[in-house]
C-alpha cells in the first residue's frame, strides 16, 4: 500500500508540473538520453521574437550581402582582367601580325632611324606600315631587289640589227612583259604578306616587333632609365665601363613580358572557344600567366616609376591584376 501511494503521488506531481511542450519518447523521464522534438521545430526563442525586428535584420543582412558583391565587382573591375588586361591597339595587332595603321611613311619610320628626342616618340616598327613586315623573314628592300632583278632577267631582248627589227612587235613584247611583271609582283606580294601567313609565322613576326619595340637597344635612345638610389654604387664611371650590346636585346624583362603576352593571347582565344575542355592548353596558359607574373613583380621592384615601366604597361595594357594576387584560370 505504501509503495502504491508513493507512485500515485509522483504521478500526480509530474502531471501537474508545468513542463515545456516537448514530445519525448518517455514523458515521465526527466533526464532522457534520446533527443526530444519541439512541436514548433525551432524552439521558443524565435517564437517570442518580434516579427518586425526579425524582418528588419533579414533585410539588413541581404543589403549587406548585395553591397559586398558590388564592392567585389568594383575591385575586380579596377584591377582589370588578370589574363588579358586592357586591350590596346598594339595587343590587337597580335591577331594579324600586322601593326596598326601608320601615321608616317615608310621612309620616315624604319628600323634604322636615328635616335630621336623624347617629344618625337620611339622609332618603333609598331607604327610602321604593313609593307615593313613581311612573311618568311623577308624585308621590303630584299623583296624589291629580287623583283627588280627578275624583271631585268625576263626583259625581251632587243635585236641588234635595227634594219630588220619590227618596232611594233618590240612594243607589244615590252607591253606584255610589263603586264606579266605586274602580275608577278602582285602574286609575290600576296605570298609574302602576313595576312596570308600561318600562325607560326605571325608569332615570329610578333616576336620581332616586340623585340624592336621594347628592346633596350632601341628604348635606351629615347627612354630614360630609373634614377639610381642614394645607397646605390652606380656612378658615371660604371656607366662608361658598361659593355655595348652585341645585337638586339631579346633578354630584358619587358621583352620577355611582351612575348609572353602575345602567347597568352593566343592560348586564351583558343581556350575560350571550342577547346574549353582542353586540359593541356589550360595548364600551358596557367604556366605562362605565372611566369609573366613573376617577371612583372621583378620589374616592378626594379623599374617601378621609370619610363620603361610605364611604356610597357601602356602598350601592353597590363593592370595590377596581372601581377598582384592569385591568378585562376576557370
Amino acid at each position: 500500500m505504501a509503495k502504491a501511494a508513493l507512485q500515485w503521488q509522483i504521478k500526480s506531481v509530474l502531471e501537474n508540473f508545468p513542463f515545456p511542450q516537448y514530445t519525448c519518447q518517455n514523458p515521465y523521464r526527466l533526464f532522457s538520453s534520446s533527443p526530444c522534438k519541439s512541436k514548433s521545430g525551432h524552439g521558443f526563442r524565435k517564437n517570442i521574437q518580434d516579427s518586425y525586428a526579425h524582418d528588419q535584420a533579414r533585410r539588413r543582412q541581404e543589403a549587406n550581402k548585395r553591397r559586398q558583391t558590388e564592392l567585389k565587382e568594383q575591385r575586380r573591375a579596377a584591377l582589370g582582367d588578370p589574363i588579358r588586361g586592357n586591350t590596346t591597339p598594339f595587343v590587337e595587332s597580335f591577331d594579324t601580325g600586322l601593326p596598326r595603321p601608320a601615321t608616317a611613311s615608310v621612309e620616315q619610320v624604319s628600323h634604322t632611324t636615328t635616335a630621336p628626342s623624347s617629344e618625337q616618340g620611339p622609332p618603333s616598327p609598331a607604327n610602321a606600315t604593313e609593307e615593313a613586315h613581311l612573311n618568311y623573314s623577308l624585308t621590303k628592300p630584299e623583296l624589291l631587289d629580287s623583283l627588280d632583278y627578275s624583271r631585268v632577267l625576263s626583259e625581251p631582248l632587243v635585236s641588234a640589227d635595227r634594219d630588220r627589227a619590227d618596232p611594233e612587235e618590240e612594243a607589244q613584247k615590252a607591253k606584255r612583259h610589263k603586264a606579266e611583271h605586274a602580275n608577278a609582283y602582285e602574286a609575290v606580294s600576296r605570298i609574302v604578306s602576313l595576312a596570308n601567313a600561318t600562325g607560326r609565322e605571325r608569332s615570329r613576326a610578333n616576336v620581332q616587333r616586340i623585340v624592336d619595340t621594347f628592346g633596350r637597344h632601341n628604348t635606351d635612345k629615347y627612354l630614360r632609365p630609373k634614377a639610381p638610389s642614394l645607397q646605390s654604387t652606380y656612378t658615371t664611371d660604371t656607366a662608361q665601363k658598361a659593355l655595348p650590346r652585341a645585337g638586339p636585346d631579346t633578354g630584358s624583362s619587358e621583352v620577355q613580358i611582351g612575348i609572353l603576352t602575345a602567347k597568352i593571347r593566343v592560348l586564351a582565344d583558343r581556350y575560350e572557344g571550342a577547346n574549353r575542355n582542353d586540359k593541356v592548353g589550360k595548364r600551358d596558359l596557367r604556366l605562362l600567366l605565372h611566369k609573366r607574373q613573376k617577371l612583372l613583380k621583378y620589374m616592378e621592384r626594379k623599374e617601378r616609376g621609370s619610363q620603361r615601366w610605364t611604356n610597357m604597361l601602356e602598350k601592353l595594357g597590363l593592370t595590377e591584376a596581372t601581377w598582384k594576387g592569385q591568378i585562376a584560370v576557370e
